[in-house]
């Protein structure tokens, strides 16, 4: 467990740096702002492409690791709705509460960090995990919050929401990957050393970003918070491992690897949305910035028990 705890420190501690950098104003809110954009649009889509140029569509599209991720998943979402809707909140409040509850930083933290911990035949089922919250919880969040706030829904709806995934550059990186893999075109060298030099970029940049980002996030409503980061770190990849490996059996290491990426700490992605649509801003910023410091010890624990599967 010391050793895990030990190669998990080094991600958080960028992140450290890039919360003191922050914090002091040595890095600017708006520095934050481009370098989070030069992330996720220029070196993780690098990183995403080149990952998955090199998988087949057989080795990452597993349905029976889609059900036990969406299973666990979605009880957990279930949860959080519930005590939401049990504390009188409207559907939007519900809604944003219900997504900190599930979706993990799988992009910015868990790529670069679990294909460390675990291996390169992580990133299969990592991207699983990363596309089943993109095109599924990403979408219905914004169905719920249109749809509470119109009173119906409209197919217009269903057109933003279809926009939306073809224009987030994860999905579209991930897509070509596979594309240029089922196409069976060799990556040229000079292509391929530009998109190892870009994609490099994309850890120490995401994790450094998540950090600065952090520091602008607000601590209040602390017991909402800690509720919702209770949902994240232990509840989620509970029911995400009873799905794995109880429900929808599969390989203990594929299990091994979902369970861990539902481990990890509430997305800043969850934030923004928030933001967007002014529902509970505050709320999702607090869970961020709860979850994220107590994943230093959560993470590490729940990976050294994957790792004695």
């Amino acid at each position: 467990m010391l050793a895990i705890f030990l190669k998990t420190l080094p991600f958080f501690a960028v992140i450290g740096v890039g919360f003191w950098a922050g914090r002091t104003r040595f890095f600017s809110e708006e520095a934050t702002g481009y370098l989070t954009k030069f992330v996720f649009y220029f070196a993780l889509s690098a990183m995403l492409f080149r990952f998955a140029a090199n998988l087949s569509l057989a080795e990452v599209l597993d349905w029976t690791l889609v059900g036990a991720y969406l299973w666990g998943t979605a009880v957990v979402y279930g949860i959080a709705s519930a005590i939401a809707f049990l504390r009188r909140l409207d559907v939007a409040t519900t809604a944003i509460e219900a997504q900190c509850a599930v979706i993990g930083n799988v992009g910015f933290l868990g790529v670069p960090m679990l294909a460390l911990l675990l291996g390169e035949a992580a990133i299969g089922p990592v991207m699983l995990v990363l596309a089943v919250d993109l095109i599924v919880f990403s979408s219905l969040i914004v169905i719920l919050i249109t749809g509470s706030r119109e009173g119906h829904l409209r197919l217009s709806i269903l057109k933003t929401v279809g926009m939306g995934l073809l224009k987030n550059p994860m999905i579209v990186a991930i897509t070509a990957g596979l594309a240029w893999s089922a196409l069976e075109i060799p990556i040229p060298a000079p292509l391929n050393e530009f998109l190892a030099i870009l994609g490099g970029a994309a850890t120490p940049g995401a994790l450094f970003a998540i950090g600065a980002s952090l520091a602008t996030k607000s601590a209040e409503r602390a017991e909402v918070a800690l509720w919702l980061s209770f949902c994240k770190l232990v509840l989620h990849p509970a029911f995400v491992a009873i799905g794995a490996l109880v429900l929808f059996p599969v390989d203990t290491y594929s299990a091994g690897v979902i369970i861990s990426a539902a481990a990890l700490p509430v997305a800043g992605n969850v934030y923004m949305l928030a933001q967007h649509y002014n529902v509970a801003p505050h709320r999702a910023s607090a869970a961020i910035l709860f979850s994220t410091a107590i994943s230093i010890l959560t993470v590490s624990l729940v990976v050294g028990w994957i790792t004695t599967l």
